[in-house]
């Protein structure tokens, strides 16, 4: 493997999650993998989870680790090829990955949609110019439409809380203040038809997502009819895909409420963080025995590590 942006970059699914099981259960064992490389993460966004995860999954495995907060830690970046370079970017993307690809052997790089332009962010302009321009491999910290190893993450931890073979996975949209991007609501699709899991996707009318992403499942649009049965309830909030990164709607009523998981088999409530407490998901849920928030979260550093490794070994 040589970059990963997707699920698709997996040679193999089922492969890949024994290997996190196995780096979870002995962390430390593949120093020599890393031992001389170093990561440089670059964030064009604000991070917690990805940034400290995926440091610690590189420090795990031996490797040195630079970070690099774009527009704070270093010039502000023009990304746009052909522009006369007259206001407040002196420096251009063209030149400055090359010399960052020369400094490392892999490149992580996080930068979220912008809302400006939908066919910008859906061509990943900024990620694929690391991908061209760095001459090393590549790895997602969330893209504009993605944001892989959240979602590799939460397959994990789906994996470890199961108590059936086939359970059934509910992705819920719910209300927040601020136009949030499709990435992670993206990326869990991808990765949860790549399995034998029963999905539902359920969110009001307006904020149905890229067919790319969604092939031919179908929407349920009653949030309480969704939850019946289910074994895990994913909630994240999303911006409109068709009006693009507008917010539709703010209805409370999609709030991950107790009430609603009583509707469910006793499903684990499951969020990528961070959260809005009481808009999102209630205090009650979020603090209750079925949350396993923060046990996912903990797998971001195994789920990291795993794909630095391979990489590393290919």
């Amino acid at each position: 493997m040589r970059h990963f942006t997707s699920v698709y970059d997996l040679p193999n699914l089922n492969d890949a999650i024994n290997q996190a099981r196995q780096i979870k259960i002995n962390p430390y064992g593949f120093q020599h993998v890393g031992k001389n490389k170093t990561m440089v993460l670059i964030f064009f966004n604000a991070s917690l989870r990805t940034r400290l995860s995926t440091q610690k999954a590189a420090m795990n495995l031996g490797m040195n680790t630079m970070v690099l907060n774009v527009n704070q830690d270093g010039w502000r970046m023009e990304s746009e090829l052909g522009v006369i370079m007259d206001g407040d970017k002196p420096e251009h993307m063209r030149e400055a990955i090359p010399v960052i690809g020369r400094f490392c052997d892999i490149i992580g790089v996080r930068a979220f949609a912008g809302f400006e332009n939908k066919e910008d962010d859906y061509s990943e302009k900024i990620l694929n110019q690391f991908i061209q321009y760095s001459g090393v491999p590549v790895v997602s910290m969330e893209a504009a439409t993605r944001h892989p190893l959240q979602s590799f993450a939460d397959h994990l931890t789906i994996e470890e809380y199961k108590t059936k073979p086939r359970p059934k996975v509910v992705l819920s949209w719910a209300p927040h203040p601020k136009a949030l991007p499709q990435a992670v609501p993206n990326s869990f699709v991808e990765w949860m038809r790549q399995t034998d899991y029963e999905l539902v996707v359920t969110h009001p009318q307006g904020y149905e997502l890229d067919k790319q992403f969604m092939g031919d499942l179908q929407v349920e649009y009653n949030q309480d009819k969704a939850f019946e049965g289910a074994d895990f309830i994913y909630a994240k909030n999303w911006s409109s895909y068709t009006q693009y990164g507008e917010i539709l709607s703010k209805d409370m009523n999609w709030t991950v409420t107790a009430d609603k998981m009583r509707l469910t088999n006793d499903a684990k409530f499951m969020h990528c963080l961070p959260v809005r407490r009481n808009m999102i998901v209630t205090d009650e849920v979020l603090d209750g025995p079925f949350s396993i928030v923060v046990d996912e979260a903990e797998n971001r550093v195994y789920s990291a590590q795993t794909i630095l490794k391979m990489i590393l070994e290919g």
